[in-house]
């Protein structure tokens, strides 16, 4: 048998593999509710945000039920031939390790590499993607006032700052973290923790980055896109009860 190269597991990925075995085994029978997620964090030794990916993995692949402000409830497997279509075994990663990358894994990375294409497009940038990321803003508040997601916009902002860094590679690295936004687990943590009133901050947020990159002050461009994807990241770990019900 040919020797297989071993690549780091996820960590969400490795809390979920342990929950399964657990849910397997009966341990979880089919219909009850498993520990809070603050039990689970303590008892694993790991943080909560991370178990929270992990319960969301599971729930994509069929394993669980979320229940907004009731708890997370197995589910009764008997009857499954084969696993869901929308499961994470052999799903189109960003990439493409047939492993989804977590969520708060992309946010954290995201906070390093753009703020970093932040400060240079301040330093490089030219009017025209000042320009460009003006009028993305103005994407993003328009189609919010029509009660819309404004995920065009949110893009083409973030895609204008790595422009105008003039590098191709920057500039595919920030394409792959949108692409990855499209993964099942992604998205389902935005069903649960994205709101209008979410990207009503949002916005506001991505202004204070354009004045920072307007008046040409690396420092202060690379501080407002740090602050960003932190409060990015408080969101998707905000308290269950907080999230918007589905």
């Amino acid at each position: 048998m040919p020797i297989q190269t071993l690549e780091p597991q996820r960590l969400y990925r490795q809390i979920a593999e342990q929950l399964r075995v657990l849910i397997g085994k009966g341990e979880f029978a089919a219909g009850t509710r498993i520990p809070a997620e603050r039990d689970l964090a303590k008892q694993l030794g790991v943080s909560r945000p991370s178990v929270r990916e992990a319960l969301i993995a599971l729930e994509v692949e069929g394993w669980v039920e979320i229940r907004t402000g009731s708890g997370v409830y197995v589910l009764d497997r008997s009857h499954r031939t084969a696993p869901p279509a929308n499961g994470l075994n052999g799903a189109n990663s960003a990439n493409g390790s047939g492993a989804e990358w977590g969520p708060l894994e992309i946010i954290r990375a995201r906070r390093l590499v753009e703020g970093e294409t932040a400060a240079t497009a301040a330093q490089h940038g030219k009017r025209k993607d000042v320009d460009a990321m003006r009028r993305a803003i103005r994407t993003m508040r328009e189609l919010a006032a029509r009660n819309e997601v404004p995920h065009e916009g949110d893009r083409a902002f973030h895609l204008a700052i790595v422009n105008a860094c003039d590098n191709v590679v920057l500039t595919e690295t920030v394409q792959g973290f949108w692409e990855s936004r499209h993964g099942p687990i992604f998205a389902r943590m935005i069903d649960y923790f994205e709101t209008m009133g979410s990207w009503q901050a949002a916005i506001g947020e991505h202004e204070a980055i354009l004045d920072a990159i307007a008046a040409r002050d690396p420092g202060a461009a690379r501080d407002a896109m740090h602050q960003h994807m932190d409060k990015f990241h408080q969101r998707f770990s905000a308290s269950w009860r907080r999230a918007k019900a589905t």
